[in-house]
């Protein structure tokens, strides 16, 4: 069978780019066809069930253990999952949002959000990063449509410029916390459904949070998170910046090029 077209180019528009500059992220419709997303997501589904650690009752579980099921790094253990996250497409269009020439491979992350599944608190990506600058980016890619029951992503518009916050992890502290400080300074929140085959991206400093999944159904959603090419790593101060380095990049001394073996260039523009 012939590989499922995941590399062709996906024509933005200057006001595209513009619009996710500004605002902090985009959501871009047809990115993914039908298609494609039934054939990957027949081989990631599996796959998170199979490396998924967390076997709890949710009833049983803290407020960001019953927000997903997450497993990370699924590319380094299914070819399939490999290709699927080298996609040229998604690869390119992170390249051309951020402005930059290429982008890295950060890590990839299959968020699950179960039958029943809680809230996804305020929180900004970038808070668990070691990385020197601003051009990352998390593209969140349904395997589904996803509905209002389902939990979709939210975010808070222009939220990347707004600094008060970034300090706290996924809690129920960032959910206040965050959450009152964005209502204060009147951020406005899009927090629209996602039609198949539509793809968000937003940048690490982008606050987002989602809604409980009240259906029946998992809310399967595999995300991919790129770097700028010529990203630094920094010194980790904190303890989850210290297990990011230690998953992500052991082999990268600080200060240097994140051009270590699990962050490989993925697209660079001719």
């Amino acid at each position: 069978m012939a590989k499922p077209d995941i590399d062709s180019p996906y024509r933005l528009t200057a006001d595209q780019i513009e619009q996710f500059r500004r605002d902090g992220f985009i959501k871009l419709k047809h990115v993914l066809s039908p298609e494609v997303i039934a054939h990957y997501a027949k081989v990631i589904t599996p796959e998170v069930f199979r490396l998924n650690t967390m076997h709890l009752p949710i009833e049983q579980r803290d407020t960001y253990n019953k927000a997903f099921l997450q497993v990370g790094n699924i590319w380094t253990k299914n070819e399939t999952v490999k290709e699927f996250c080298w996609s040229q497409r998604l690869a390119r269009l992170a390249t051309e949002l951020m402005g930059v020439r290429g982008v890295r491979m950060y890590h990839d992350q299959a968020l699950y959000k179960e039958a029943g599944g809680g809230i996804t608190p305020w929180h900004a990506d970038q808070y668990y990063w070691p990385i020197s600058s601003a051009n990352s980016i998390t593209v969140w890619i349904p395997l589904q449509a996803v509905p209002m029951e389902m939990g979709p992503l939210a975010f808070s518009i222009g939220s990347h410029r707004f600094e008060a916050g970034r300090e706290l992890a996924i809690s129920d502290e960032s959910e206040v916390r965050i959450g009152r400080s964005l209502k204060e300074q009147n951020y406005p929140v899009n927090d629209t459904p996602f039609d198949l085959g539509e793809v968000s991206f937003h940048y690490g400093w982008t606050f987002h949070r989602a809604g409980p999944n009240t259906t029946k159904t998992p809310r399967a959603v595999m995300t991919i998170i790129y770097i700028d090419e010529d990203m630094r790593l920094v010194a980790p101060h904190t303890k989850a910046r210290e297990g990011d380095r230690a998953a992500f990049a052991a082999d990268v001394e600080v200060g240097a090029v994140m051009n270590g073996k699990m962050t490989p260039v993925i697209y660079h523009a001719k």
